[in-house]
């Protein structure tokens, strides 16, 4: 089954004085393929045009503004989010992908969304994740510099399967949510992130309350 693209942007401006773009600018879409196989997105170029520079003026150099982007057809923007920051954690660790432990961080750094407030009530945070990972994982090389865009372990990717599907076999309208992307790192038995959600007390009952929550009208927020 295809999988689902999430949001994800990149903006870079190659000037050296961004200041001095002209308008109108121009663009055109073309097709573009992103490192994971369940994002797929455009990239959009944009051609400034400017007119002859006044006497004893310097001219402007063209610039190019290149946006790379996945547009989400079925992700929350709490799920979105959460997937942005569970990469950004994955960098600050120094790690060289975004595995299922970044992704919990990311929901817990989220913060607002079900999952995380579900995950709080019973004592899972944050400051216990990053420790947890550490302890499993150790620390990454001070020296390393991890991409901009950590990529996806194996079971971080199925994780994301895994939310796509259940979405699906629920038969259920509206998004993806930050529940199904932790319900999806829970069913990945030998990964990293439910080793870590498991030492801290989560189990197969939590899980089934928190699906329980998610379903009731008006208690998911993830719109």
């Amino acid at each position: 089954m295809a999988a689902h693209p999430i949001s994800r942007t990149l903006l870079r401006i190659t000037t050296q004085q961004a200041n001095q773009i002209s308008l109108p600018l121009s663009h055109h879409l073309k097709p573009n393929s992103l490192p994971n196989s369940w994002l797929v997105g455009h990239r959009v170029s944009l051609h400034s045009s400017f007119s002859t520079p006044k006497p004893l003026q310097r001219p402007h150099r063209p610039i190019t503004a290149t946006i790379s982007f996945s547009l989400p057809t079925a992700w929350s923007r709490r799920a979105i989010k959460s997937f942005a920051m569970g990469e950004l954690e994955a960098r600050k660790l120094k790690y060289p992908n975004t595995g299922t432990e970044a992704l919990l961080m990311g929901i817990l750094v989220e913060g607002t969304n079900l999952a995380a407030k579900f995950l709080r009530a019973n004592g899972i945070t944050l400051l216990k994740v990053q420790e947890e990972t550490v302890k499993l994982l150790g620390k990454g090389d001070m020296y390393f510099f991890s991409p901009e865009h950590p990529p996806l372990t194996e079971a971080a990717q199925r994780a994301l399967d895994w939310a796509v599907d259940e979405k699906i076999r629920s038969g259920e309208g509206g998004e993806i949510t930050t529940t199904h992307l932790l319900l999806g790192i829970w069913s990945e038995k030998d990964s990293p992130g439910y080793k870590i959600l498991a030492t801290l007390g989560f189990n197969d009952e939590k899980a089934e309350k928190l699906k329980s929550l998610s379903s009731k009208p008006g208690s998911e927020e993830d719109p």
